[in-house]
């Protein structure tokens, strides 16, 4: 430490000559002039190390003791800042690098979000950009709660925001909401029905009548499980059945016959690229775009392909600052047959990928075969597939509950 302190003053390298260099030194101690590295090279000659600041004072000592003292050398920050005192070009770029360095480290260079997993980083940036809050801006201008709670208001997906700024980076840490669990309405009056046709394999009534037993066929749309509910009367009793409406629930599994189908056109269009090509540089900062130069290009039709390389610090910090080149290729529409055997496998691939959405993860596909071909100018392939899945789903309820039998009253007779 002390060693820095001495550099940033600067030091000097002296050679003492006289009859009596020991004087010189002693007057040193008096003054309390600071030296070190004291060393003889002979019975009238001495050389030690001092502070650059204490020079002409060394001097002055020096007369009075009849000695003569030569700088060896200089060392340290001021003898590298005098090398430029007659740059002055140096010099000023020196000191405007001071001052944008003081100024530009109070403007936010990258933001960053942590904490979120369901609401994506670009919805909230894009908010946050609508509020103000972007690469570019005056940190301390920012109402960094006002910002936190009106973004909130806008994201209802979020419980919690809060924003620190540190120097040049912003720290934006958010807490997702807790999804409301799903409530179930028990006064509604519901049913259970098929979704597709099928043959009923199992029958699994959680609340409600079932009206399908297995072995049963049923139609899509027809009741499974019905919201209205019989209560039997007593074994030997006269009164009649009663009936009462409720939120019927179930799973219903079926064995079912799925046909899907897609088509596509044999003839499709591809680009034919001509070999003109032109390119456009862009600089883009802190979200600004400069053209720096624009090769032109006008064609007809054209791809358009954008490279960009950004700037990053080296602990990984992407900073608002990069460099695009966007690249135009000019081509030409044309005509082509689509390659049938290639088109048939995409579209098998397809329909397998929505059987098994519709079946979904409980569900089986016991087999498959798929058929295609070729009609007015479209590839058409049908997927036939036998599955066993639960086609039960739950719709509001339209049955009235059946009208109780009045009741007859009892008369004497004579």
């Amino acid at each position: 430490m002390k060693w820095l302190m001495n550099f940033l003053r600067g030091m000097v390298t002296l050679t003492v000559t006289g009859p009596f260099p020991e004087r010189l030194v002693n007057l040193c101690a008096q003054e309390q002039v600071d030296f070190w590295a004291v060393t003889w090279l002979d019975g009238n000659t001495l050389r030690f190390v001092t502070r650059r600041r204490t020079l002409s004072l060394l001097r002055r000592l020096a007369e009075r003791v009849d000695c003569q003292v030569t700088v060896e050398k200089s060392r340290g920050l001021p003898d590298f800042l005098l090398r430029f005192r007659s740059r002055y070009a140096f010099l000023a770029g020196l000191a405007l690098s001071l001052c944008a360095v003081a100024v530009l480290s109070r403007f936010v260079l990258t933001i960053e979000v942590t904490g979120n997993d369901r609401v994506p980083t670009a919805v909230i940036l894009t908010q946050l950009r609508q509020l103000g809050v972007r690469p570019g801006v005056y940190g301390p201008s920012i109402d960094r709660q006002q910002v936190a709670q009106e973004a909130m208001l806008e994201l209802e997906d979020l419980s919690w925001m809060g924003i620190n700024l540190h120097g040049t980076r912003l720290e934006v840490i958010v807490r997702e909401r807790v999804p409301r669990p799903k409530r179930l309405d028990e006064k509604e009056y519901y049913d259970v029905v098929a979704e597709a046709d099928g043959i009923i394999t199992h029958v699994e009534a959680e609340l409600g009548d079932a009206v399908v037993q297995e072995g049963d066929t049923v139609l899509a749309g027809e009741v499974l499980i019905s919201g209205t509910v019989t209560m039997e009367p007593p074994e030997y009793s006269d009164l009649p059945a009663r009936y009462y409406q409720t939120h019927a629930r179930g799973r219903v599994w079926a064995r079912t016959w799925r046909e899907l189908t897609a088509v596509i056109p044999t003839q499709t269009v591809v680009k034919e690229y001509t070999g003109g090509e032109r390119s456009r540089w862009s600089l883009c900062v802190l979200g600004r775009r400069i053209t720096l130069w624009d090769g032109g290009g006008d064609w007809e039709a054209w791809d358009q392909v954008t490279r960009s390389r950004r700037a990053v610090l080296p602990g990984g910090a992407a900073l608002p600052l990069s460099l695009e080149r966007e690249v135009r290729r000019a081509y030409i529409p044309r005509t082509v047959e689509v390659n049938l055997e290639a088109a048939q496998t995409m579209l098998e691939n397809q329909l397998a990928a929505r059987l098994e959405q519709l079946v979904g993860e409980d569900g089986t596909v016991e087999s498959s075969a798929c058929s295609a071909r070729v009609e007015g100018g479209l590839l058409r392939v049908t997927l036939m597939a036998e599955c066993r899945e639960e086609i039960g789903k739950e719709v509001p309820g339209t049955v009235v509950l059946p009208e109780e039998p009045p009741q007859q009253e009892e008369t004497d007779t004579p």
